[in-house]
């Protein structure tokens, strides 16, 4: 899948066009657009401009001493002239600021991870909560209004929910909420200048993100619990004189996680993604802004370090997926 998303990046930035052009537009000089292609290996055949990308991309490689040095390579390299070697990825330079960027995505992935599991935190208990309400109660104005209210949410496109809830409670209710229209994950102490932790911005995009997956977790739970509701051993475990409690969150609930630990672990890695515009709306730091901000300003090396970054977490989440499944409902195990 990796290298599927590698192939696809490179097809999309380098495959078509003259990304130096681009950047430096029709009116840029010769010599500056010789150098950026030579930087670049524009200069090169697409086929061979793929093959140097891979072994900038990948943490297997084979570079030369002078590669090795001029790029600022970390890892551990052996051999004379050319060296193989195990590193951490190359994603190359940003155009605009000259730093790799690995540092910068580095940089603004905290305020995404952080922004992400907020939301799925929130989305998660409660909407696990919302949805064994909904079962149990079936057929009574709480489940009504449970799956009207999660089909509100299913149909809200996060950045149209963004500009309401960013207007309404940074503008409009803000004498009451107090909270900021846009503002990040930290502040800069204007004094010191040192950064600190500021977790009342998380609050409406974390609030603005987890609605759509809060939907999702929510009618997936009701379904699942219905139908384990209906089992047999729901029943017997009644007729023993178990505590109704105990039936629902021990026994109905772990079999009924399955689906909902799909659909969790698949939002999650959907945030990442979903996050790029929510971040863009309330000034967030993350990686979202970072690669709308390079996108605006031709900087394609941090646009292609963004995809293949989430994609990789994509990746862990979906495996962290399968141990899951194991360790909620051992029968997968076997």
């Amino acid at each position: 899948m990796l290298l599927g998303v590698v192939s696809l990046v490179f097809i999309m930035f380098q495959g078509f066009g003259d990304p130096a052009r681009l950047l430096v537009g029709q009116t840029g000089d010769k010599k500056t657009i010789d150098n950026i292609r030579r930087d670049l290996y524009l200069d090169q055949p697409k086929w061979k401009q793929f093959v140097l990308y891979l072994d900038d991309v990948s943490p297997i490689c084979v570079h030369s001493k002078n590669d090795i040095e001029r790029k600022q390579l970390q890892g551990f390299f052996i051999g004379g002239n050319r060296k193989f070697g195990i590193k951490i990825p190359y994603l190359r330079k940003s155009y605009q600021t000259k730093k790799n960027v690995s540092a910068v995505l580095m940089e603004a992935l905290p305020g995404t991870l952080l922004l992400a599991i907020a939301a799925m935190l929130f989305a998660t208990v409660i909407g696990i909560l919302l949805g064994v309400l909904a079962a149990v109660k079936k057929g009574t104005w709480m489940d009504t209004s449970t799956v009207f209210a999660s089909i509100a949410g299913i149909s809200a496109p996060s950045f149209f929910m963004a500009i309401i809830i960013a207007f309404l409670f940074g503008v409009v209710l803000h004498p009451y909420t107090h909270l900021n229209l846009t503002g990040s994950w930290f502040d800069i102490d204007e004094v010191t200048g040192e950064k600190y932790l500021t977790l009342k911005n998380l609050i409406l995009p974390a609030f603005t993100l987890g609605i759509r997956p809060l939907a999702i977790i929510t009618q997936l739970t009701r379904s699942s619990m219905l139908d384990v509701l209906n089992q047999d051993y729901i029943r017997t475990a009644y007729a023993k004189g178990l505590r109704k409690r105990t039936v629902i969150f021990k026994h109905a609930l772990r079999n009924a996680l399955n689906p909902v630990i799909t659909a969790i672990t698949g939002w999650f890695a959907e945030l990442l993604a979903g996050a790029f515009f929510v971040e863009y709306i309330f000034g967030w730091q993350g990686i979202g802004k970072i690669t709308v901000d390079a996108l605006e300003k031709l900087d394609y090396p941090v646009v292609m370090g963004s995809v293949l970054i989430s994609a990789c977490i994509f990746i862990l989440i979906n495996i962290l997926a399968d141990i899951l499944y194991g360790i909620v409902d051992p029968r997968v195990r076997n």
